[in-house]
């Protein structure tokens, strides 16, 4: 079985239904916390890297997030398959050279429509996935420039850079596949309230869109397991 590395960055930002459907695609799931990460792919088939509430650099908040940088490169460089999600995609962004910007643009919270760009029409993580679809969204820092040889698959009104990828196997997305519209009901209520929004609504929204949102993303976690499958049983393809 291909064993998956998962580094959470946060208490709350976990795998969510990712874990589950992935392990019932074959594949082992190895949970770590971001200080115990290795800066080496090393021994796994693949890398996920998770949300958290801060910069990609915020290195001395988040002092493991060098070698996690560390990480995305290698993975980078050795074709390991990588899914950076939320500040996972901007530690993948800032690791190859791209930008990231704090409290930048307009906030994106609930459900939120993310549309493909044709450069996802033949990309490996986006097969049969809506050219626009509904996802989670809660972040206000930004990608505002990618690395130079990424290739810009996703976009949203809101934030450009929704989704991106690296090489052939390690991708960014800036939205949440891993999670449904349950993950608002932690939200802080009141916090939402002075920025304008209403929770209750937003849930409600989220949950009428919740059929569509898990159609897709299962349908991402589905091709992220089989890029895995396929790196694991083409070893050679790898640099050493």
């Amino acid at each position: 079985m291909s064993r998956l590395l998962v580094v959470r960055n946060a208490e709350r930002s976990g795998p969510g239904r990712f874990r589950p459907w992935w392990e019932e695609m074959g594949l082992t799931v190895v949970e770590t916390d971001g200080a115990s990460a290795p800066a080496s792919p090393q021994g796994f088939d693949a890398v996920v890297l998770l949300g958290g509430g801060f910069l990609p650099d915020a290195d001395a908040y988040a002092p493991w997030l060098p070698a996690e940088r560390e990480l995305a490169r290698r993975a980078i460089a050795e074709d390991v398959p990588l899914l950076g999600i939320c500040l996972g995609a901007q530690v993948l962004a800032v690791a190859a050279g791209g930008t990231v910007r704090g409290d930048h643009g307009r906030p994106e919270r609930g459900s939120c429509a993310v549309r493909l760009r044709p450069e996802a029409d033949t990309d490996s993580l986006f097969a049969g996935i809506p050219r626009e679809f509904r996802a989670i969204q809660n972040h206000r820092d930004q990608i505002t420039a990618l690395p130079p040889t990424a290739v810009w698959l996703a976009s949203s009104d809101a934030c450009p850079v929704q989704a991106f990828r690296m090489g052939e196997r390690a991708w960014g997305v800036q939205f949440h596949p891993e999670v449904g519209a349950d993950r608002l009901d932690g939200w802080d209520e009141a916090a939402l309230a002075d920025a304008g929004l209403d929770l209750r609504a937003l849930r409600a929204e989220a949950e009428r869109v919740e059929p569509g949102s898990v159609r897709t993303a299962r349908r991402l976690a589905a091709n992220f397991a089989d890029v895995v499958r396929q790196a694991a049983d083409a070893p050679p393809t790898r640099a050493s």
